[in-house]
């Protein structure tokens, strides 16, 4: 049995599949961890979907700010669709609800031994005991019978930083954009959603979460995607997964047991230009 990490997939379905050969998957023996955005800009979303819900308890998958995205446009929730996008046969699809309700039912942070497996990362006052209490509040309401509301008041960028004695969506909201979307902070914990680029990109006064001093996750191992500018991070603290499938790049798997690296590149796929 081994557990293999793999990075955002985002619709790159057959990538996916050369990834899963490679590593020789079982869905009997062995267990995948995915890093969430499964679907949207790659060419097959809906397969996607379909395959790993089809996995059962062989998968674990986190909430990404792409799955976020469907299922509020699914839901009715005021957004505006990206020429780039690839949802729509999800939202055509005969089985769509069935997907929608397993995808509504994901964790946002799911944390396992010495392992937090989550899709951007942790604000540094949260530790992973914390952070999954955190996320448990917003599993509630997205699996509650008010999720459509919750998910028509979830965009927005503000507030940037947390605070204990935030409430309502407010204090959701912040949970939810550490979680699927952050990348800098500030030495205070507030998080700038502009920059994309790379370690080199960080605005004045900001650098990349995970580097933050006295962060309370320190101490565990952090597998997160999202942020594919950064490229593979493979350290002890941090397995960093993201290494651009999408844009041209690679879809990685991280064998949690003994750090093996596994890599195919995005060849058979449509690809975009720029990220989002």
């Amino acid at each position: 049995m081994a557990t293999y990490a793999i990075g955002d997939i985002q619709g790159c379905f057959a990538t996916f599949l050369r990834l899963l050969a490679a590593i020789d998957f079982n869905p009997e023996r062995d267990r995948l961890w995915l890093t969430g955005d499964l679907v949207n800009r790659g060419p097959s979303s809906l397969k996607t979907l379909r395959y790993v819900k089809s996995l059962g308890d062989a998968v674990v998958t986190v909430l990404g700010n792409h799955d976020l995205y469907l299922l509020r446009i699914a839901e009715g929730a005021w957004v505006k669709r990206s020429r780039d996008d690839t949802l729509q046969e999800v939202l055509d699809a005969p089985d769509r609800e069935e997907l929608l309700a397993w995808l509504r039912h994901q964790s946002l942070c799911h944390v396992e031994g010495d392992y937090c497996l989550v899709h951007a990362g942790l604000l540094p006052e949260w530790g992973v005991k914390k952070a999954r209490a955190l996320a448990g509040e917003v599993e509630a309401v997205l699996q509650g019978d008010d999720y459509q509301a919750f998910l028509s008041r979830l965009w927005g960028s503000e507030p940037n930083a947390w605070s204990n004695d935030l409430e309502g969506i407010e204090r959701l909201r912040v949970i939810v954009n550490a979680m699927t979307r952050m990348r800098f902070c500030t030495l205070k914990g507030e998080m700038n959603f502009v920059a994309k680029g790379g370690l080199d990109s960080a605005p004045e006064g900001c650098m990349p979460w995970f580097s933050l001093p006295g962060r309370k996750s320190a101490k565990k191992i952090l597998i997160t995607g999202h942020w594919s500018a950064l490229g593979l991070v493979n350290s002890p603290s941090l397995l960093a997964l993201d290494t651009g499938c999408l844009w041209g790049g690679t879809l990685t798997a991280v064998c949690l047991e003994d750090r093996k690296v596994f890599q195919v590149e995005n060849k058979a796929e449509n690809m975009l230009l720029e990220e989002d």
